[in-house]
């Protein structure tokens, strides 16, 4: 049996590209799924928890999980 964790990360403008409009970027989510790995977890994808009318994320929960021994 696996049990599972969800951390929430957000995405922000990080620019605005000329004919691209706006520009989004996720920061520290390499470090936390490094943290996690360390301590056992293993990534398995990402869901959108908060998106604009645009389809553009804002904030995303990872998803984590581990076998229950």
């Amino acid at each position: 049996m696996y049990k599972y964790e969800f951390e929430r990360v957000s995405s922000g403008i990080s620019g605005w590209g000329l004919m691209s409009g706006n520009r989004y970027g996720t920061e520290n989510y390499q470090e936390l799924i490094r943290a996690r790995a360390e301590e056992g977890w293993r990534y398995v994808g990402f869901i959108p928890a908060v998106q604009r009318g645009t389809g553009h994320i804002e904030e995303m929960d990872l998803v984590f999980e581990k076998e229950e021994l």
